[in-house]
């Protein structure tokens, strides 16, 4: 499957497409979209507060079930935080996943093709493929 880039409209594979999904995933508010309220991850309301464990850990949660909510393509094994103790002080951390990469997912395949690891940074707010 072919997906559509949605800055430039250019074609992109089935793996651009999964991660753009997870970008937009992230990056949407719940209650933000009209036809679908429920849509987004969660996450962008918890953006800006000093990081404790306990936020870290509902951070990582929410990233987690939101991704495995809203893209069948992945099936999501770790999250873990990326960047030192410097970067995350400055708000410039990010979040590495291993997830279970299936192309087919969408259609009701759960065949793992791979296990895919990428890089989702907030301050950027863009997802690659390690």
């Amino acid at each position: 499957m072919a997906g559509i880039d949605r800055t430039t409209f250019k074609v992109i594979d089935n793996l651009s497409s999964t991660l753009q999904s997870v970008e937009v995933i992230l990056s949407t508010r719940i209650a933000s979209r009209v036809m679908r309220r429920e849509f987004g991850g969660g996450t962008v309301e918890l953006l800006g507060r000093a990081i404790t464990p306990a936020l870290l850990t509902a951070f990582v949660q929410l990233v987690g079930v939101a991704i495995d909510l809203w893209e069948p393509r992945l099936n999501v094994r770790r999250i873990s935080l990326s960047g030192t103790i410097d970067e995350v002080r400055a708000g410039k951390a990010g979040f590495v996943f291993e997830a279970d990469y299936r192309p087919k997912g969408h259609l009701g395949d759960l065949t793992v093709e791979r296990v895919l690891s990428f890089s989702y940074n907030f301050a950027t707010g863009g997802a690659a493929v390690l």
